[in-house]
């Protein structure tokens, strides 16, 4: 097992490879469809700094308010394929390092981890309380009052948030290496004739 913190440096996101586990430290920042596509539509400068070499989650966290502490109760990834559209140009103009959410993602966005030099991880669906735990602290939430609860951007305190990385900065996706091995066996198991 690997243990980042985050930030995460582009030295240490190329050490990383498809398969490898990854307990995470340090902020990360959820943000879904519409935050991905404020940020490429707006691009606004302020967000840079925040998100350099930082941690992207496919997360609309359910969150409550406790006096003036907000508490994450629950927090697991959302469907990252929605977010295809923007992610490449979101790493590219934000150089961000690390990408978390569940599915996995396109070719643009292969490219872009290639390029840009970083990752994507996998987070498992089904663990929001679980995942929830992991979070120590809230710091800030950004674009609520515009966006609503589920689509801004809060920023999270993180230990040891457990992720596999699937996709890679060297174009390897593990993704992409399933669906094409499940697809050869089907294709095999038909012309068998065992379907």
């Amino acid at each position: 097992m690997v243990i980042l913190n985050s930030p995460i440096s582009k030295k240490d996101v190329v050490k990383l490879k498809t398969g490898d586990t990854v307990h995470l430290n340090g902020i990360i920042v959820t943000a879904r469809d519409v935050a991905h596509k404020y940020l490429i539509e707006n691009r606004p400068k302020e967000y840079k700094r925040l998100l350099k070499n930082g941690v992207l989650y496919h997360c609309g966290p359910v969150v409550d308010r406790v006096g003036k502490k907000w508490i994450i109760a629950a927090a697991g990834p959302t469907t990252s394929i929605r977010q295809e559209p923007y992610t490449a140009e979101v790493i590219k103009e934000y150089g961000v390092s690390g990408i978390i959410g569940k599915g996995g993602m396109g070719d643009r966005t292969l490219n872009a981890l290639k390029k840009y030099k970083a990752v994507y991880f996998h987070a498992i669906g089904g663990l929001a309380q679980v995942l929830a735990e992991c979070v120590v602290d809230v710091k800030d939430v950004f674009m609520l009052k515009e966006f609503g609860s589920p689509e801004a951007m809060w920023i999270l305190d993180v230990r040891d948030f457990p992720v596999t990385v699937t996709m890679d900065s060297h174009g390897n996706s593990l993704h992409k290496t399933m669906y094409e091995r499940s697809g050869a066996i089907l294709n095999s198991l038909i012309t068998k004739g065992g379907l």
